[in-house]
Formats: C-alpha cells, sequence, structure tokens
C-alpha cells in the first residue's frame, strides 16, 4: 500500500484506522473520506466528502489523489440495518459495488470488513470453520455475504486485488457504540467509568466473539501486506481474540472498579441477532495464510479500556467517607 483511501473514516473503525494508517504510511497518503464535510478532520490530513453511492464521485476522489488501495468500511451496522433494511442494502451493497467497480478501472486493491453476521443457524457455535455454510437470518448478514462473493467474483474474472475479515465484535474507547449489537461491551465499559453501573441488552450467558482495536488495526494492515500466492481464502477470514459473554466483562471491570454494577433489560432483537451468531470461530485459516496473531486478551484489553476512557470521560465521583 502506498496511497490509501479511506471511505467511512468517521466511523468505529475509521476514527483509529485512519491515524493508524497515517502513522504508518504518511499523512498525506491517506486520504480520509466520509458522507459529509467534517472540518476537524480536515485539518489532520487530506479529507474529502464522499457519499459511496455515488459512484462517479467515488472514481474521481480515487483517481484524483493516485490511490493504488481502497479500504471500504461505508456500510450500516447490524442492528441499524435491521431498523432501515432497504437502505442497508442500497449502502452496503452499492457502495461496496462502485468501490469494487473504481478499483477495477484504476487498479486499485480493494479491504473491505465482512462479519461473523454472516453465519447463521446450521453451522457449529464452537469452533466454527472457515468454509462453514452461510445462511443468516438479518439484512446485515446477507449483505456481508454478498459482500463476500462480490469481491471473489471482482477477484476472479478481473484481478481485482479484493481482501477482507470477518470481523468480530469490535471494543475501542475511541468511538462511540454505533448501532452494533456487539456495541453493549463498548458502552459498559463506558458506562463504567462515567456511572459507575450498566444495564445490558444482551441476555447473560451469551457469547459472541470479540477483539480489541488495536488488534484489528494491525490485522487489517497485516492482511493487506501479505503475499498475495498464500491467501486462500482472501475476502473472508475469521478472525478473532476472544469469545466472552457481558458478565465476563462485568467481572474484568470489577476487578479495577469493584462497586461497578451489572444489570440486565434484554432487546428481544439484539439478542435474537446475537443468537443467530456463533459463539466461537475457528481463526486458523487467517494464522496459518497471514500470521494473524492477537494481542489483547480480556484482562489487558480492559486495563487500557479503563485507564483510556478515565482520560476521555466525565468519572463516578468518590464516595466520601462517613
Amino acid at each position: 500500500m502506498r496511497t490509501i483511501v479511506v471511505t467511512g473514516a468517521l466511523g468505529q473503525i475509521g476514527t483509529e484506522l485512519v491515524p493508524y494508517l497515517r502513522e504508518r504510511y504518511g499523512a498525506e497518503q491517506v486520504i480520509a473520506t466520509d458522507v459529509k464535510a467534517a472540518p476537524d478532520a480536515e485539518e489532520a490530513g487530506p479529507y474529502a466528502a464522499l457519499d459511496v453511492m455515488d459512484g462517479e464521485a467515488f472514481y474521481e476522489v480515487v483517481q484524483k489523489h493516485r490511490a493504488d488501495t481502497i479500504i471500504h468500511l461505508a456500510a450500516l451496522l447490524s442492528a441499524t440495518a435491521e431498523a432501515k433494511p432497504l437502505f442497508a442494502w442500497q449502502l452496503n451493497m452499492g457502495g461496496l459495488l462502485n468501490a469494487l467497480e473504481t478499483a477495477r478501472q484504476l487498479g486499485c486493491s480493494v479491504f473491505t470488513p465482512s462479519s461473523i453476521a454472516a453465519f447463521g443457524a446450521g453451522v457449529p457455535k464452537l469452533g466454527t470453520p472457515q468454509d462453514a455454510p452461510q445462511r443468516p437470518s438479518t439484512l446485515y448478514g446477507i449483505s456481508k455475504v454478498s459482500g463476500e462473493l462480490l469481491c471473489d467474483y471482482y477477484y476472479l474474472k478481473y484481478g481485482v486485488d479484493t481482501r477482507g475479515l470477518r470481523l468480530p465484535g469490535l471494543i475501542s474507547y475511541a468511538a462511540a457504540p454505533g448501532g452494533g449489537t456487539t456495541d453493549y461491551a463498548v458502552d459498559m465499559y463506558r458506562q463504567a467509568v462515567s456511572s459507575g453501573s450498566y444495564t445490558s441488552y444482551i441476555a447473560e450467558g451469551t457469547y459472541m466473539d470479540m477483539m480489541y482495536m488495536p488488534d484489528a488495526l494491525e490485522s487489517i494492515v497485516r492482511l493487506m501486506e501479505a503475499d498475495p500466492a498464500k491467501l486462500a481464502h482472501r475476502n473472508a477470514y475469521n478472525v478473532s481474540a476472544m469469545s466472552i459473554e457481558p458478565g465476563m466483562i462485568g467481572a474484568a471491570i470489577r476487578k479495577q472498579l469493584p462497586d461497578f454494577r451489572l444489570d440486565y433489560c434484554v432487546d428481544p432483537v439484539r439478542q435474537a441477532i446475537a443468537e443467530s451468531w456463533p459463539d466461537a470461530l475457528d481463526v486458523s485459516a487467517a494464522e496459518e495464510e497471514w500470521g494473524f496473531r492477537p494481542q489483547y486478551d480480556l484482562g489487558a484489553m480492559t486495563a487500557d479500556m479503563l485507564r483510556e476512557l478515565r482520560l476521555r470521560l466525565p468519572q463516578v465521583p468518590p464516595v466520601k467517607a462517613g
């Protein structure tokens, strides 16, 4: 990667990926884009307002900056997609098609994230294989499976260098929850610092794969820099760092904040989405083909999350003695 255009740069992943890439490749070599004007973002480096559903505008941005890589993050997340299914399909698939067409015409490589939501009923919940059948029951999941297949098509038919990860829930201190089912974990850490308690919309004992954002960022770069000859599953690698449920996160938080209280008020829509996903993915293909190695477990992630959030959020006032 030399010059990189990032779509959805103001979203959950993009907020941290853009500065990560700029530190690695140079600020002027990473062009951040999102659907709205963002003066603050423009001050940090090259920025362009871009509606990814506008194919002509997409092409013009990539051509203007002579980019060789497109990291396409713009998409509607799981719970929000269920509330707006038609718009989610138009954005998630229309935007990806424009990214791929631009890449085909200009000779770019493309990264786009898939998700654990690409799986559905009928697969093993534990150790879900890399090549397990995919029958998701959500519009978000359907769009992710379709995206994987579309990227495969552009690779096989046109030779576009497409690559992707099936990302688990991503936990980050930099971005607020953004409409994903796994975002309860992010919100729990934030509420632990700001209020001392959290009410989870996901039921106790509901396991889902998670990863701390620094591991996700490193995984994206490592995959994009990998030898293409070794990539047998180039558009859909299972990746995860931990399989956890709300109570485990609460217990990890209480090791540092003993008075933290965790309650439950289950949202049936998001709970149903969570139950349709695997509990734990088999990540051996990513390990073998390009060296996937997450660094953070639950304890290390919790310590870092709380330390960073204490610097960013108002905190629970200390209890006065007596």
